[in-house]
C-alpha cells in the first residue's frame, strides 16, 4: 500500500457519523473519497469533478459540487463562482491538500485561484485536516493560502522527518504519521 493510500485510511478516522464534509481537489483526497464509509448518511462537498465523478452513484451520499472555472491540471473548480458557494457553506470537516507545507510560509499551492479557494474552504469548516505526504513538508511553493495554526490536523506518512513534524506540531496543528 502506498503513502497516499495509508494517509487516507487513517484520515477516515476524521469522517463524522452523520453530518457534512468538504473534499479538495487532489490525489490523496481523490483516494479518502473512494474509501468513504457506505454505512453513513454524508453530504459531501467537493470543488473536485474527479471526486465527484467517484461518488456520484453513491446513495448514501448527498453530493455538492462547487462551480466555477475549471483547472485543467487537477480538474478543480475555483474562482467568482466557487467562492460564493463556499461563503455560505458550511461542514463539520474539510479534508485539503497543499503542494508545500512550511513552518516558514505555511501552506502553499502553485496557482493563485486554487489558493484562494482553498481560504475559502477553510473558512467554511468546523475543523481542517491536511493530507500531505512527506514530500510536500518543507516545501514552499508559488502561493500562501493559510498558516499551519489554521488547521487542526495533518495527516502524512512515516517519510516525514521527526524534527519537521514536531515543529507543524509547535506551530499548531497535531500531526499524526502513518
Amino acid at each position: 500500500m502506498d503513502q497516499k493510500d495509508r494517509i487516507a485510511k487513517a484520515a477516515l478516522a476524521e469522517i463524522p457519523e452523520d453530518g457534512a464534509i468538504l473534499l479538495d481537489a487532489g490525489t490523496t483526497t481523490t483516494r479518502l473519497a473512494e474509501l468513504l464509509p457506505t454505512d453513513r448518511e454524508l453530504t459531501v462537498v467537493t470543488n473536485s469533478v474527479t471526486i465527484a465523478a467517484a461518488l456520484s452513484t453513491r446513495t448514501n451520499l448527498t453530493l455538492m459540487l462547487l462551480g466555477g472555472r475549471l483547472q485543467p491540471h487537477n480538474l478543480a473548480a475555483v474562482d467568482t463562482w466557487s467562492l460564493r458557494v463556499l461563503r455560505d457553506t458550511y461542514v463539520d470537516v474539510a479534508f485539503i491538500g497543499a503542494a508545500g507545507v512550511s513552518v516558514s510560509r505555511g501552506l502553499t499551492v502553485v496557482h493563485g485561484a486554487e489558493a484562494t479557494v482553498k481560504r475559502a474552504v477553510i473558512a467554511a469548516a468546523r475543523r481542517t485536516v491536511l493530507l500531505a505526504d512527506h514530500t510536500k513538508i518543507g516545501t514552499v511553493d508559488g502561493v500562501c493560502f493559510g498558516a499551519l495554526a489554521d488547521i487542526d490536523l495533518l495527516i502524512t506518512d512515516t517519510g516525514v522527518d521527526a524534527v519537521a513534524a514536531e515543529e507543524i506540531s509547535a506551530a499548531g496543528p497535531q500531526v499524526i504519521s502513518t
